[in-house]
């Protein structure tokens, strides 16, 4: 039986190890990696240092907002354990993608310590994916607005009726979708939806401060539209942490954005990079809920 139930995980892997790799193939093929090998020989490395800087204080936030859900049903956790278990669900969810995931663990930890019923804790997992989903798609209406695409439909008044649109009912259809399936973290929503803008708006300082080090100063914002995408993108359980799917965005929509497909990509793997050395703290943090 137990060899059964570590089929389907072991497929899972495997299948996202193939699309991981066919992504790179694919990305790979369409850039030149000469240019790619220079681009890396030029980098400005401190730059980097306040880009992974701002990168943990942008899962801090995110971190802060969980909590936050967790205080709704009962989980009173301290900002410093909580953030140990964010930690430890971030490894979880990057370097072991067939297992039980990051959000899996911590619903089985605190089901384990505090006997909250799973369904208010898996809520509270959903919720969080969601407002982070939100804060993106907020910020890629206004982006829309202001950034020159490349497509004759996005030029037109239509198109920018409907981000306008998109940003004023963004917040409202949230907190509506809140009140009908998560009543229970309503009031959080605010400080909830504030953390979430938070921490998305210090990645894109972090992707600022990448670009940064990569020499480029020009296009800002259509490299974070693009960024933004990408998040979308690399959230879907396709491939290892996004790896692929990411770049496959960037180097897809380079043509219609303006940007440089080499150095997008470049920008790409330097930002998952960061995001695996500051997961891979999770592996040596233990964090003991006896007392709060």
């Amino acid at each position: 039986m137990e060899a059964k139930s570590r089929f389907p995980k072991k497929a899972k892997t495997a299948g996202k190890l193939l699309l991981t790799g066919l992504a790179l193939y694919l990305v790979f093929r369409k850039i030149d990696t000469r240019q790619l090998w220079d681009l890396a020989q030029s980098i400005q490395f401190l730059w980097l240092i306040p880009a992974v800087i701002l990168f943990v204080l942008s899962k801090i936030a995110t971190s802060i907002r969980l909590n936050q859900y967790f205080k709704n049903i009962g989980i009173h956790l301290s900002e410093l354990k909580n953030w140990k278990l964010y930690l430890i669900g971030m490894f979880y969810n990057l370097f072991l993608p067939g297992g039980i995931g990051g959000d899996g663990y911590k619903v089985y930890l605190l089901n384990k310590h505090f006997k909250t019923p799973i369904k208010k804790l898996v809520q509270s997992a959903l919720l969080d994916r969601l407002g982070g989903l939100v804060a993106i798609v907020f910020l890629l209406f206004a982006l829309f607005l202001w950034v020159d695409i490349r497509l004759d439909f996005l030029e037109s008044d239509l198109w920018n009726g409907l981000m306008i649109a998109g940003l004023i009912l963004t917040l409202p259809a949230f907190w509506l979708v809140q009140k009908l399936f998560f009543k229970d973290f309503l009031p959080s929503f605010w400080t909830g939806n504030s953390w979430s803008f938070a921490g998305q708006i210090l990645q894109l300082l972090c992707a600022w401060m990448i670009l940064l080090a990569l020499g480029i100063e020009e296009k800002i914002l259509a490299y974070q539209l693009v960024f933004l995408l990408s998040s979308i993108v690399a959230v879907l359980p396709l491939t290892i942490g996004g790896v692929g799917a990411r770049e496959l965005v960037f180097v897809y929509a380079h043509t219609y954005a303006g940007i440089e497909e080499t150095a997008a990509v470049a920008f790409s793997l330097i930002f998952f990079l960061i995001s695996a050395g500051v997961s891979l703290i999770g592996a040596g943090i233990k964090v003991d809920l006896k007392e709060g």
